[in-house]
């Protein structure tokens, strides 16, 4: 049934010019859509593209009223539905209510009838141009809405949506709202972390799997059954009143493929077309390879993601400025502090370096995250900001995500420890940061919404667990922590992405299991939340975004490392065998200095550094040296 519609979407382009020509009667000009839905005065780009659609719209003669706008020009795309029009806006320009007229034409009447569109012009809210993204002292805490709390039951079904809830189905919408995000701001407080990052909020009317919103069906609403735009804004005001900053999750990799324009494009490059279904090769690779066939690399950016996501080419020049004003549009509506932007690799390089330049002309401060889902250090380094290797991709990307630490920190604890495996993992991951121009802005996970859970990939053992999450509030980057992380939460990717991405226990009214109310909880899943909350404390009042990482080689089942800054030093202790070990500080007396002392962050228990000790099993020690 997929495959038909995609077939008789192929078909668009070949009717496109046949569908022009056919003439739409006077009567049946209107306006649709505009977007975007307003705008704001005082921007550092005057300059404002409108989208405007509407059947017959091509046909009439706009303009435009207002003191400081000026209608630079007209784009008619051979489409008769869309008409783009450019504005300019002076800086002096009084926010206010405008009206864009429509002239359509009248066969044997001297004066067209007009269609009267009304826009507005905000004011800025002061300081949002100076607003502060994220930085390495920052924790930032994600969700997925659909799966992490219901704090309105009354929109789990919304009509003219095709999916409804069902939570009975492991990969059905389950009811998770803004709302109930909104109830649980108490807890991201009490946790300490600093930014929330939520999966995508945008409509997905898409008939099955709509819950994870990674097929936008409208770049400028709300889904319903998440909630409305003004449910969203006030929770962006509630985290900024707690001092949480916001990060929306945004994709202009691909659409749904029941996006309101799928069945009429603006323009016949709108989207990447082929003969057939066509999906990408997901090499992202290939886009670095000095030897890559033009072929895969082709396949790779211009195929589409999946068959109900349509690739959206960001080469059409009306299609790249529409994407980069709804960015625009959702850091000023919302009071973001930053964007995660899904499949980076995949979209056109020249629009992801005009798109980043754009945001930075506006907001010099914001901070954009790409997921570069990549094996390796190098393929990984070649996205970001100046790489320091001698082939350059060009990108402006400054935090992107750093899966090869990922997977180094799910190896390092569980496997045995070889030449390159069990903890040396983690040090030869390190050890090639000299690839990467800034690799404190490297985002460090352990698990996320598309791979499994790490406490599985521990063997569900409290004590690895412990030891990875310690590394990975200790070590340089950003930490990310995937909702239910910290209880212990788990997930076999083996049995679907469903499984990933369990309901949030206590989110819903009937769960008998209660993270708010610490009710139902075993001991270690208690024991894990308290070691989160120690953790991010640690490392938001620590000195990782300021000092200097020195790690040594690890030997017999123990890994050292630790951070300097001025006169203040950290040694880390991660002890992975199950039996006691014997720990010498002579060896890492380049990093202790004269101290003598090392108090335990957790415990505060007191360790002379002049001798020997005993260090216990499967257990991490991290020592302020005095």
């Amino acid at each position: 049934m997929i495959l038909t519609r995609f077939s008789g979407i192929s078909l668009l382009i070949i009717l496109f010019f046949i569908y022009i020509g056919t003439g739409v009667s006077e009567a049946q000009v209107k306006i649709e859509r505009l977007e975007p839905p307003c705008w704001w005065t005082g921007m550092s780009d005057p300059s404002l593209q409108l989208l405007v659609y509407g059947k017959g719209i091509s046909s009439t003669t706009p303009s435009v009223q207002y003191p400081g706008v000026l209608l630079d020009s007209v784009v008619r795309t051979g489409n008769p539905d869309y008409l783009f029009l450019y504005l300019s806006i002076s800086p002096n320009t009084a926010a206010g209510k405008l009206e864009i007229l429509f002239a359509a034409p009248q066969k044997g009447k001297k004066k067209p009838p007009v269609i009267h569109h009304p826009f507005e012009l905000k004011s800025r809210e002061t300081g949002s141009a100076q607003r502060q993204g994220f930085t390495s002292s920052d924790v930032i805490y994600m969700l997925m809405p659909d799966r992490f709390a219901n704090g309105d039951p009354a929109n789990d079904s919304v009509g003219g949506m095709l999916e409804k809830a069902n939570r009975s189905n492991p990969d059905g919408r389950h009811g998770g709202d803004i709302r109930g995000i909104r109830n649980h701001i108490g807890y991201f407080r009490e946790t300490g972390i600093t930014a929330l990052w939520i999966n995508p909020l945008l409509e997905n009317n898409m008939h099955a799997y709509s819950y994870h919103g990674y097929a936008a069906t409208d770049f400028y609403s709300i889904d319903p059954r998440f909630g409305t735009l003004d449910e969203y804004l006030s929770l962006s005001d509630e985290l900024r009143k707690n001092g949480i900053g916001l990060i929306a999750d945004m994709v202009f990799n691909h659409c749904g493929l029941n996006h309101w324009w799928m069945n009429n494009l603006p323009t016949s490059t709108w989207i990447h077309q082929w003969p057939e279904f066509t999906r990408s090769n997901y090499r992202a690779e290939s886009l670095m390879d000095p030897y890559a066939a033009a072929s895969d690399q082709k396949e790779m950016l211009e195929g589409w993601f999946d068959r109900g996501m349509p690739d959206l080419n960001q080469q059409d020049p009306l299609l790249a400025t529409y994407l980069i004003q709804n960015s625009i549009w959702w850091i000023e509506t919302a009071g973001l502090t930053g964007i995660r932007m899904d499949t980076w690799p995949y979209v056109d390089a020249g629009f992801t370096e005009k798109w980043i330049d754009r945001i930075r002309e506006e907001y010099p401060k914001f901070s954009v995250l790409g997921e570069t889902w990549l094996q390796k250090e190098a393929h990984t380094s070649w996205f970001q900001q100046n790489p320091a290797t001698r082939f350059n991709s060009g990108s402006n990307l400054t935090f992107l995500t750093d899966f090869p630490l990922s997977y180094a920190i799910n190896r390092a604890f569980r496997d045995e420890d070889s030449w390159t495996g069990g903890l040396y993992d983690l040090y030869y991951v390190l050890s090639q940061d000299f690839l990467y121009a800034n690799p404190k802005h490297l985002m460090t996970f352990v698990d996320n919404h598309d791979v499994q859970r790490f406490y599985s990939n521990q063997g569900d053992n409290y004590n690895l667990w412990d030891l990875g999450m310690t590394f990975l509030f200790t070590t340089r980057g950003i930490p990310v922590i995937y909702y239910g992380t910290e209880i212990l939460m788990e997930g076999e990717k083996s049995k679907g992405d469903a499984d990933l991405r369990k309901d949030f226990p206590g989110g819903w009214a009937d769960d008998t299991v209660s993270v708010l109310l610490g009710r139902g909880f075993s001991a270690d899943q208690m024991k894990a939340l308290n070691r989160f909350r120690q953790l991010v404390k640690l490392r938001t009042e620590g000195i990782y975004h300021q000092g200097d990482l020195v790690h040594f080689v690890p030997r017999d089942g123990v890994y050292v490392y630790g951070w300097s800054h001025y006169y203040e030093n950290l040694l880390v202790i991660l002890n992975k065998n199950s039996s006691e070990t014997l720990f010498d500080p002579e060896r890492f007396r380049e990093l202790t200095g004269g101290k003598t002392l090392g108090i335990e962050y957790f415990t505060q228990e007191v360790y002379s550094l002049d001798k020997p000790f005993v260090i216990p099993p499967q257990k991490p020690l991290v020592l302020y040296l005095k």
